[in-house]
């Protein structure tokens, strides 16, 4: 299992804080802001001394909490995995909380993926021993519920977890030849499968993002090449051919008055590659713009709005703790400030 962040983690604090994360040195690191849009605190570790799996979930709640899960070691051979809340990104994050094992014991089985609903109740998702999907979500009152097995086969290790506008929870796994989707039918429910959708995706391509008070979009790089997008319920849409190798990131922003879906993308030159298209409007087209320096391989690239709305993108290096930052423009069109170092 490689060196992984897996979901937005360069996240708004409920103080409008910026803050990132990543593991790095056997442990989770965070970089937050002293004050939001000002300069950045030293990185830390976070959650504390327990000793980590290269792998890092981050979900973002409602509230501006951010909830974070890793494998830990636990005996040889076997691991567990452990979950955070860390409720501002310049203060302490409570300490690694065992969640178990989705077959209750074993090796790491996948990268875990975790959302948060509109409660503030975090929901984990983690491929299990037998390829297929296993959940496990936070009671209203406190502590964890059982481990729910949500069946599947040969899925790929990494997962998309997802909260709707709605306040209800998805989740998205690719297999050799489709890409299965669950979701909650009512909040707090256990999330059920959903037509599957026949296609082959690449490994660790998948990204969800919501997109309208009844969608949420999933963004995925065929096995040509391809970006789609794929609401469930529709057919996919071809956008462009995928900059890179690995997952965009998205979210949404305001450019001249229009909803835009922006997507960011390590491209395959090492550069960032930027896109945006008017929101649920695949058709509009799609085109790249690279930006910034070249990074190594392991880079992952983040995307959030500020407390001023604006666009942030980041890149984060986890071998060497290198956080590149840049801001939109405040003129129109799609503009960056030229990229800085953080730290």
């Amino acid at each position: 299992m490689v060196r992984t962040v897996n979901g937005d983690w360069l996240i708004r604090g409920r103080d409008g804080r910026l803050s990132a994360y990543a593991p790095r040195d056997e442990a989770a690191w965070c970089w937050a802001e002293r004050l939001p849009g000002g300069d950045w605190l030293p990185p830390r570790v976070v959650g504390g001394s327990q000793r980590l799996h290269p792998v890092l979930a981050v979900g973002r709640g409602a509230d501006g909490y951010a909830h974070l899960v890793s494998w830990r070691p636990t005996v040889p051979g076997e691991s567990g995995l452990v979950h955070s809340t860390h409720f501002r990104g310049h203060l302490a994050a409570l300490d690694w909380i065992p969640i178990g094992h989705p077959n209750k014991k074993g090796d790491r089985t996948g990268v875990p993926a975790v959302t948060v609903d509109a409660e503030g109740r975090a929901h984990v998702f983690v491929r299990n021993k037998g390829g297929g999907v296993s959940m496990l979500g936070q009671k209203q009152h406190g502590g964890w519920g059982p481990w729910r097995d949500l069946k599947g086969k040969e899925v790929h290790e990494e997962l998309a977890a997802v909260t709707g506008e709605s306040g209800r929870v998805e989740a998205y796994a690719a297999t050799p030849d489709r890409i299965l989707h669950w979701r909650q039918e009512e909040p707090g429910s256990v999330p059920v499968a959903d037509e599957p959708l026949a296609v082959s995706a690449r490994p660790g391509t998948l990204t969800a993002l919501p997109t309208s008070e009844e969608h949420t979009t999933l963004f995925f790089t065929s096995q040509d090449g391809t970006l789609h997008a794929w609401r469930p319920g529709t057919a996919p849409v071809p956008l462009a051919a995928a900059a890179g190798p690995g997952p965009v990131a998205a979210t949404r922003c305001v450019i001249e008055g229009t909803d835009c879906t922006l997507l960011a993308q390590r491209a395959a030159s090492g550069r960032v590659a930027f896109a945006a298209y008017p929101t649920e409007q695949e058709p509009a087209g799609v085109w790249w713009t690279e930006s910034g320096p070249q990074l190594p391989a392991d880079a992952g690239v983040s995307l959030v709005v500020d407390r001023e709305e604006r666009v942030v993108a980041a890149t984060l290096t986890p071998s060497t703790g290198q956080l590149l930052l840049t801001r939109r423009k405040d003129e129109p069109g799609l503009a960056f400030t030229a990229w800085e170092p953080v730290g």
